[in-house]
């Protein structure tokens, strides 16, 4: 009987609200197709997740552009920020954007001086050296093209119904293992096929909505946002292992499903408290009732979502402010903290120093070139391309780059992107919390990824 009510209470024009939307939101955000084939354009990943092809396309259209874009957004985002302190914004919106701390605008500040350095090539070389400054430009244009996409599109998959279906047919299995709900599931997809940042963007959404609380947020960010599988490729084509890129990143995933069973039971993830962003209602998952078809039960819930969801007006709306909050928030702290953290990286023996714990570490686990690899397991904190590049010199055991390939992957959280995105999100993670996190997801990735290369890879 209570499939029959399911089924009358989902109407024609509902179903078609909820499919149509998640339709192009499973093909933008969720199903790889080779895109790179379909478009033989120089440039293109030949497998990408739709969100990632068109971010990819605007970067090859404006890559003459890209770089004096940021240079654009970052400045203003100074300027008009310190402009704030003496002039009422009337707008709410834009008062939330520009009237920040002193502490946020120092770092807005720094990121205009630091871009306007490093594209002119004036002051200091430690500032816009390659391996400083150069390295945040090559960043910046795929943090505005993916933002720019995501945050028009980004509503078909959280808006129409496409995560409370997907959510309600895995939410046992996610719940019991992860501690999270299923509709997180997508959150982890979406950076595994397309970028990390978009799982931390799915879920800070779907936090102040009310679909997760604190410390589900804290467990999804940290645990299902995962590192692009296109970016992967980056990784171990720079330390010559596309030939095992399969065994490579099959244990990239075992790393990090060991790290996302492990880390929701333990600090500093298990602190947070159930409790929602800014007291607003809890969307709990509903339990199925027991003898309903957990298809149709789903569906009828994803029906219900679309009926509900935002005008077209209100997307583009919403898309624009996510656009401008993205800019002016992130890309300044993402130029100021990542140059500065390359700065203390390459020009200072900081790394080297704190390492020295490590290196007992790595010759415990017997692996080769302990001194030499052992910065590289900590700089990822900086960046997850530095850990490779450190490895990838002459006379590194290819044992040795395989394990520093795999586990700067496998680390997740490094603050020239990521961790970016984490602090300037409302999810509740500081900065202690991160660099925590870092060091337990090391502390569990290591053995095993050591186990994996010894006796399975170069057995």
């Amino acid at each position: 009987m209570s499939n029959n009510t399911n089924e009358k209470s989902i109407t024609a024009a509902g179903f078609f609200k909820f499919f149509i939307p998640s339709l192009f939101g499973m093909i933008l955000f969720i199903i790889p197709l080779p895109y790179g084939s379909m478009f033989p354009i120089e440039g293109l990943s030949s497998v990408n997740i739709g969100i990632g092809f068109l971010a990819e396309l605007i970067k090859i259209l404006l890559a003459d552009y890209m770089n004096y874009i940021a240079l654009v957004v970052i400045i203003a985002s100074a300027i008009f920020s310190i402009m704030s302190k003496f002039i009422k914004v009337k707008n709410d919106f834009l008062r939330g954007v520009l009237e920040v701390s002193p502490f946020w605008l120092t770092f807005r500040i720094l990121g205009a001086i630091f871009i306007f350095m490093t594209i002119f090539k004036v002051g200091p070389e430690f500032i816009h050296s390659d391996v400083t400054g150069g390295t945040m430009i090559g960043v910046l244009p795929s943090l505005l093209a993916i933002f720019l996409v995501s945050g028009f599109l980004l509503p078909l998959v959280v808006d129409f119904g496409l995560m409370d279906l997907f959510g309600t047919l895995i939410s046992k299995f996610m719940y019991k293992l992860f501690k999270v709900p299923g509709r997180s599931a997508i959150d982890a997809i979406s950076s595994w096929l397309g970028d990390g940042t978009l799982g931390i963007m799915i879920t800070d959404t779907q936090y102040k909505q009310g679909f997760y609380t604190a410390k589900e947020a804290s467990i999804i960010a940290v645990c299902f946002s995962l590192v692009s599988l296109p970016f992967s490729t980056v990784i171990a084509d720079q330390l010559g292992f596309m030939d095992i890129f399969v065994p490579f990143y099959g244990t990239v995933c075992l790393a990090s499903l060991a790290c996302a069973l492990i880390m929701p039971r333990i600090y500093p993830l298990n602190k947070f408290e159930d409790t929602t962003y800014m007291g607003v209602e809890h969307l709990k998952e509903e339990v199925i009732p027991k003898g309903e078809n957990v298809f149709a039960f789903g569906l009828k819930k994803a029906v219900e979502r679309a009926e509900t969801s935002p005008s077209f007006g209100d997307i583009i709306l919403n898309g624009c402010k996510t656009v401008i909050d993205m800019y002016f928030g992130l890309l300044p702290l993402v130029m100021a903290w990542g140059t500065l953290a390359l700065i203390v990286a390459e020009y200072t023996p900081f790394f080297t120093i704190i390492s020295y714990p490590i290196v007992f570490i790595l010759k415990l686990l017997a692996i080769p070139n302990a001194v030499e690899a052992a910065p590289a397991v900590l700089v990822g904190f900086t960046d997850m391309f530095l850990p490779s590049i450190m490895v990838s010199v002459d006379g590194i055991a290819e044992v040795t780059k395989f394990i520093i390939g795999v586990l700067s992957i496998s680390q997740l959280i490094y603050l020239t992107e990521t961790g970016a995105v984490v602090l300037k999100s409302d999810i509740p993670l500081n900065l202690k919390d991160l660099l925590v996190v870092f060091l337990v997801r090391t502390a569990i990735s290591l053995p095993i990824i050591t186990l994996v290369a010894k006796f399975v890879i170069f057995k």
